[in-house]
């Protein structure tokens, strides 16, 4: 069984609860210097997969760069909660109407859309995806750390309580630069790994 280790990207530009931020939202020096206190890794890692978003690759950059280890693979799967682009950019006080009555609606029905925005069940059928591709990418490259972001990080580690997982995920505490160990299953790809801190 190859391990691997979730961890969210540092501290970024204009972050406030509730702010959707902007996909080429980058990361502060602040969020540089969380990323090298991260460090030393656990031992045994032997790659780096990441999220697309800027602050996760700039993340993966530096650690990649800090330990010499090989970015394998920038994937998709590994994405923030994709918010409407209504919400970008935008704090609680300024969400639009449309958004609002998302909110309110969401979870009684975690397929609705809010624009382009991804549903809560399109969301935790993605972080389905992305446990199976870490395990399987674990399998091939061995221990891994991934680096990506607290909603989908908080769907991972919450796969078997469904789509209504995103508002455990919300709440989760998961600081910035933090590492989870997210234990794969031997067995099976499609059973529901777990997490420890």
């Amino acid at each position: 069984m190859a391990d691997v280790w979730l961890m969210r990207h540092g501290a970024y530009q204009g972050h406030c609860p509730g702010y959707h931020a902007p996909l080429d939202a980058e990361l502060t020096p602040e969020g540089q210097e969380q990323v090298r206190r991260s460090l030393p890794l656990p031992d045994g890692i032997t790659g780096i997969v990441t999220s697309p978003v800027l602050r996760a690759r700039q993340t993966a950059n530096l650690i990649a760069q800090l330990t010499n280890l090989p970015i394998i693979e920038t994937s998709g799967l590994l994405a923030e909660w994709r918010a409407p682009s209504l919400v970008l950019g935008r704090t609680p006080d300024t969400y639009p109407p449309a958004y609002r009555v998302w909110r309110e609606r969401r979870l009684a029905a975690p397929s609705l859309h809010c624009e382009d925005g991804e549903s809560l069940s399109d969301l935790h059928t993605r972080a389905r995806h992305c446990a199976v591709f870490l395990h399987r990418t674990a399998q091939q490259h061995g221990p891994l750390l991934a680096v990506s972001h607290k909603l989908l990080l908080g769907m991972l580690i919450r796969l078997p309580d469904g789509p209504l997982a995103f508002t455990s995920a919300a709440s989760e505490i998961w600081q910035f630069a933090e590492r989870r160990l997210f234990t794969t299953p031997t067995n099976a790809t499609d059973k529901p790994p777990t997490c420890t801190s």
